[in-house]
């Protein structure tokens, strides 16, 4: 038995209901099907198991599954492959925070039952975020649902590791890295966020060791001066070529370090001369390497000062060392003066502490043999941006690309495949645990603590969630994958890693087109964020208004790259959107036959019926070319102007008339389908209330257009009977008919246009009856129309009492009048120009202007009924 529809659409009864019956028939299993149009694969971004859906992940997921649900329905073997990150630090943060509740910490438990907490956390959390995609009706294989640390992944990172250590572009060594004093991890140069603060430039005068006076630096992190080992000059500069080679006295420390030439140095930056701290600057570091500097690290893990700083400092903060250091070079007259300034800082992305420059060992990741593969790829067109803009931003990064540092100080995570040897120092990078020393045998024989960079296994997911490095059949046939999409603030993160990653492992590409959309910002464009307290819900928005409203708005308007600001409006919109073809297809349903069995034959000749197919058709082939072109935006508000204005306010109306029901049936079949990708719930739920539907929506043929289907001198008869039909509405509007009023409605021209059309006329512009004249008909009295196509002709008397309708203009007239004049004595008052606020005044002006446009209205109302 056919569903029947209620009333009101409920989207809180569907939605559950519906997904479950998806998942139930395994409509979202992706197979390899004979006569299919081949694979189209979409791997997830992993979202942290961390995490909680936010307005990044509904969009996110939101374009994934109209693209998914778009090529499932064309005929392609879909597979939209889900799976969670582990997310190392933001988990071992939280896992960390909860561990101190109880007063315990990381070291306390140990490493082995810390890692068993942060699988029992997992699997309490972890699977959090996947019911929530389903909320947003995401149709992911979830019997493909992978985890980035889950066996298979992790047999594929271990497995590139030592690829790559065995080809010689990984390696282990001392370098300049990018370190958090509050996580006590590295950072690679994309997971440091550059921002703006308020800082100074402390102007240090240094004294040289003759005693022949002084050289003045500055610097913005004067606490790194207790590191320093020299001073650099530019070799060309004149004002120091006698001064290279001598010596200089490190103040409050007393320590002398040399003055060296280096054109990294700019002449005309400040003094020209520079501080070298090699151990806290990378710039430094490479200064010093050339002139075999000593490195001194002054400061500890967590950013205070060490016992290379001496004794007076060991301890302190950075910052208080900072402040310290000012008082103490002021008073021993060393301190020349400290200049406000703003500048960039760099800061962990995940806690926002100030990251420190640092020499560290740690593992690397050789990245130009990588990167070059990875930039011919894009050059190619094997991959392409879109919009094309991006892969500009994809360019630079890669052009400027440094090695990668992969080691992370943290537990959770995949383990670095590496030992050592304590008795003979060897280290082995192996596939296998090593418990024995192939070098010496010794058993003295440890793992390296560090982790990998949570960006390592992310980089494989394309491939390593189909089962690499096992040659499966899902390998096989799903991979190079087709699209990725995403936002353009992990262009560097992640879809660069994954490119020169499916490059150098697979031979391909991972995918052929990376879609990239815009940030959700609040109503007034500013990020959303926790400290601004602007963040909205999507669950809250959900259960509000339903998940095809919330995944509508998202997309209508929006256009790729861009980002889009999120109102409340825009969702209430979609939900009347969503009310409205709800009460169409309670209608279409009205209309059916009690034993109709849905066959649907389109030989029709009524004009508007021919009509409403051929722009059907033309819908079809608009949103079908959008889609290709990755225009969401676009074909969802082609959709919606389809559906609301052709379909629902006019073919409906005229349908009422000639009561075809097959042609009614038809198209609303052909929207539901059409819409489905953008809007899947209530789509299926109308769906599978009518006649002649077989399984699902989401499985039914995509429409294609159909020649047979075009009418085009049907679409321009129709557009001038539509033209007709709002000049009189709105003209019976301008002069306040009551809807009830009939009128006789004489069309002078347009040939045979209007012939059998009169009913239109009768039944949606307030005709009593109509008559067709020639052109240079005249009818004296009567209130006229000009369209592109003929003049229509209402006798005056027929619409309203003219003396009773000349009596009430001329009263609206005065009172708008002397409402103008009270407006435009405000703004010519100098008082109020010059005190009242700025928005005060546009208001007053934006009022006179509609108080005019009124003015003018009435004026030309009442000169038509004098006429």
């Amino acid at each position: 038995m056919l569903n029947e529809l209620p009333k009101q659409y409920n989207p809180q009864e569907v939605e559950g209901r519906i997904y479950d019956e998806w998942v139930e028939k395994k409509y979202f299993r992706a197979e390899r099907r004979v006569g299919s149009k081949g694979p189209y694969t979409i791997v997830m971004p992993p979202p942290n198991i961390t995490g909680q859906l936010h307005m990044g992940h509904a969009i996110d997921e939101t374009v994934q599954d109209t693209l998914i649900r778009w090529r499932r329905m064309q005929g392609y073997d879909a597979l939209w492959l889900p799976g969670t990150d582990h997310a190392a630090i933001a988990t071992e943060v939280k896992i960390v925070e909860a561990m101190a509740q109880e007063g315990l910490t990381k070291d306390d438990l140990g490493r082995e039952k810390f890692l068993a907490r942060a699988w029992e956390w997992k699997e309490v959390y972890g699977g959090r975020i996947v019911e929530q995609l389903k909320r947003l009706g995401c149709s992911c294989d979830w019997s493909r649902e992978r985890f980035t640390m889950d066996e298979g992944c992790s047999q594929a990172v271990k497995e590139v590791f030592v690829r790559l250590f065995e080809k010689g572009l990984i390696y282990r060594g001392e370098r300049m890295i990018n370190w958090c004093p509050c996580c006590k991890t590295s950072l690679s140069d994309a997971e440091v966020e550059h921002n703006d603060h308020d800082g100074a430039f402390w102007h240090i005068r240094y004294p040289f060791a003759d005693g022949g006076g002084s050289i003045e630096i500055a610097t913005t992190r004067p606490e790194t001066l207790l590191g320093d080992t020299a001073v650099a000059v530019h070799p060309n500069d004149p004002r120091y070529k006698d001064k290279i080679g001598k010596t200089v006295i490190l103040p409050l420390v007393g320590r002398e370090i040399p003055i060296v030439a280096d054109e990294y140095v700019e002449m005309a930056f400040g003094t020209g001369a520079v501080k070298i701290t090699p151990a806290h600057d990378p710039n430094d570091f490479e200064v010093g390497l050339r002139h075999g500097l000593p490195v001194i690290n002054v400061m500890t893990e967590d950013g205070r000062m060490n016992e290379n700083a001496g004794a007076r400092y060991e301890g302190m903060d950075r910052y208080a060392c900072r402040k310290r250091l000012e008082e103490e070079l002021k008073a021993a007259g060393d301190l020349v003066k400290v200049e406000p300034t703003r500048h960039s800082v760099g800061e962990c992305y995940r806690c926002h502490t100030v990251a420190e420059p640092r020499v560290s060992t740690q593992w690397f990741v050789k990245m130009q043999p990588l990167a070059a593969p990875a930039v011919a790829a894009v050059k190619s067109g094997a991959t392409k941006f879109v919009p094309e803009r991006f892969d500009k931003l994809y360019y630079h990064w890669m052009d400027n690309i440094r090695d990668w540092c992969i080691s992370r100080q943290l537990w959770w995570g995949h383990r670095i495949p590496a030992y050592y040897c304590a008795d003979c120092q060897e280290i082995t990078v192996s596939r296998e645990r090593v418990d024995c020393c192939p070098r010496c045998g010794g058993a003295h024989v440890t793992q390296d603590p560090d982790t990998l960079d949570t960006w390592f296994s992310s980089a494989l997911w394309p491939f390593s969630t189909l089962g690499w490095p096992a040659q499966t059949d899902d390998l096989a046939y799903f991979y190079p994958t087709n699209t990725l999409v995403t936002a353009y603030d992990i262009i560097f993160f992640w879809v660069a890693r994954m490119v020169f990653s499916g490059c150098a492992h697979m031979d391909q590409t991972p995918f052929d087109t990376v879609f990239i959309h815009g940030l959700v910002r609040d109503a007034q464009g500013r990020k959303m964020s926790k400290s601004l307290g602007n963040g909205v819900d999507p669950l809250e928005i959900i259960e509000q208004y339903g998940a095809d409203a919330l995944r509508f708005s998202l997309l209508i308007g929006n256009s790729p790259g861009n980002d889009m600001r999120f109102m409340t409006e825009k969702t209430e919109a979609a939900r009347n959107f969503a009310n409205k073809l709800w009460n169409a297809a309670r209608f279409v349903k009205m209309q059916l036959p009690e034993a109709f069995d849905g066959a649907v034959c389109l030989d029709t000749t009524a004009v508007e019926d021919q009509w409403i197919l051929s722009r059907y058709n033309a819908a079809v082939q608009a949103v079908t070319e959008n889609l290709e072109k990755f225009e969401l935006g676009l074909a969802a508000q082609k959709l919606y102007d389809f559906i609301w204005d052709e379909y629902c306010d006019w073919y409906i109306e005229f349908a009422k008339a000639g009561k075809n029901y097959a042609v009614l049936l038809f198209v609303l079949k052909g929207i539901l389908r059409l819409l489905h990708p953008f809007m899947p719930f209530i789509t299926e739920e109308i769906w599978q209330s009518l006649p002649g539907t077989d399984g699902s929506v989401m499985v039914s043929e995509w429409p294609e257009y159909d020649a047979k289907l075009c009418f085009a001198a049907q679409e321009q008869k129709m557009r001038a009977v539509m033209e007709a039909i709002r000049a009189i509405r709105n003209r019976r509007a301008e002069m306040n008919v009551p809807p009830g009023k009939r009128a006789h409605v004489i069309i002078a021209g347009g040939g045979d246009v209007f012939c059998g059309t009169e009913v239109f006329f009768c039944r949606l512009a307030g005709a009593l009856d109509v008559t067709l004249a020639a052109p240079d008909f005249v009818l004296e009295g009567a209130v006229q129309m000009v369209t592109a196509g003929c003049k229509i002709f209402i006798p005056l008397g027929d619409l309203t009492d003219a003396a009773a309708e000349k009596a009430r203009l001329q009263k609206e007239l005065e009172s708008t009048e002397k409402q103008l004049t009270g407006v435009l004595a405000r703004l010519d008052n100098e008082h109020f120009r010059t005190k009242a606020p700025a928005n005060v005044i546009e208001g007053a002006r934006q009022s006179a202007r509609q108080l005019e446009e009124k003015r003018t209205a009435l004026r030309q109302s009442l000169r038509l009924l004098e006429a």
